[in-house]
């Protein structure tokens, strides 16, 4: 199984940036890759449309608010990984006005596909992400 993790530091508070990724449904909100997203089975399924086209089907695990992360598992996807499950959490930084955003996950890569194009391709879609999270908070 294969690892990987990326944290990206925001001049911003843990609270703020948590109250725009934390709820599970947000990711239209942020990332760059998704252009909608809907819940279903009672906001524990999300069905994630990929600007482009294609979808991403994930299942929360669990979320703990109180400390600002969320862990889910892809269900269905056009990305080569199986068996993939991610955590995405917040610290806070070194003051009030600066938190960590964390970003990590396990997988296998999919049949046919080797694993650094697994890591290569899930490392660049936290990276976009994290890109567009300097944008939205107005850093370099």
């Amino acid at each position: 199984m294969s690892k990987v993790s990326t944290e990206q530091e925001l001049n911003v508070s843990a609270e703020k940036v948590w109250e725009l990724i934390g709820n599970f449904n947000a990711l239209p909100q942020w990332h760059p890759a998704v252009e909608k997203s809907e819940l279903s089975e009672g906001g524990t399924i999300r069905t994630l449309s990929l600007v482009g086209g294609g979808q991403i089907i994930e299942k929360l695990e669990k979320i703990r608010d109180g400390v600002f992360e969320y862990s889910y598992s892809i269900v269905d996807s056009p990305l080569p990984v199986s068996d993939y499950t991610s955590t995405l959490r917040i610290r806070q930084g070194d003051d009030d006005n600066s938190c960590v955003v964390e970003w990590g996950g396990r997988f296998n890569p999919a049949a046919g596909t080797s694993v650094s194009e697994a890591e290569k391709a899930v490392m660049g879609i936290y990276q976009a992400g994290f890109d567009n999270l300097k944008k939205i908070f107005g850093m370099p």
